[in-house]
């Protein structure tokens, strides 16, 4: 199972021609500009992690509901996408939301390629782990969405990638995210540190009792 995570930057610009055509072109994703997750992308991020095959331009992330296609290429400080809408209802209907404005924006689905098992990220000294999370220095880009005016992708989105030999399949599912596991790991210890010194208080209560019963006698 493998995390597929969101990033909406809020100066994406991209352009829809005017022709009958249907293309599209614009920048995806901004390098160097930190994000509302905090997180930040570096250039060169998708320079082993891109197909030379066209892409999925989905809506709002959707799996099933493809609008158009693309290829994408690393652009010194962006990633730069071109491609060109479908031509069925979904395709025109996203183009005219597009032109409009009410789905004016664009996000990167992608799955990061930069950072250990989740158990050794718990092991980093805390700014160590705070740096590796915060900035993406490869991933693999799986696709780009169109998405409506000033809506940013759900932190900790639970959308995960499943393989199978017949492709990429999506599922929503309640597997946790590296997030959530070392969060998870960090109150788990914690209870048990909690759990000790209970045990240890009550112990030394104990002791104390005896020796007052001792001393009585």
């Amino acid at each position: 199972m493998t995390e597929i995570e969101f990033r909406s930057l809020e100066d994406i610009e991209w352009r829809v021609e005017d022709g009958d055509d249907g293309t599209f072109a614009g920048y995806a994703c901004r390098y160097g500009k930190k994000d509302s997750y905090g997180t930040t992308f570096h250039p060169g991020v998708f320079r082993k992690g891109l197909d030379k095959q066209d892409y999925a331009l989905l809506f709002m992330h959707h799996p099933m509901q493809p609008i158009g296609t693309f290829r994408a290429e690393e652009r010194g400080d962006h990633l730069w996408i071109e491609g060109r809408y479908d031509d069925t209802a979904a395709g025109r209907d996203a183009r005219v939301m597009a032109r409009s404005g009410s789905a004016r924006e664009l996000s990167v689905g992608f799955v990061r390629t930069d950072l250990p098992d989740w158990k050794k990220l718990y092991e980093m000294e805390e700014d160590k782990r705070k740096d590796a999370l915060e900035n993406i220095r490869s991933a693999r880009l799986v696709e780009v969405s169109q998405i409506t005016a000033r809506m940013a992708a759900v932190p900790g989105s639970k959308l995960k990638t499943v393989r199978s030999a017949l492709g990429d399949l999506y599922a929503e599912v309640d597997a946790p995210t590296i997030a959530d596991r070392i969060r998870e790991e960090q109150e788990r210890k914690a209870a048990e540190a909690e759990q000790d010194r209970r045990m240890q208080e009550r112990q030394r209560r104990a002791a104390l009792l005896r020796l007052t019963t001792v001393g009585r006698a």
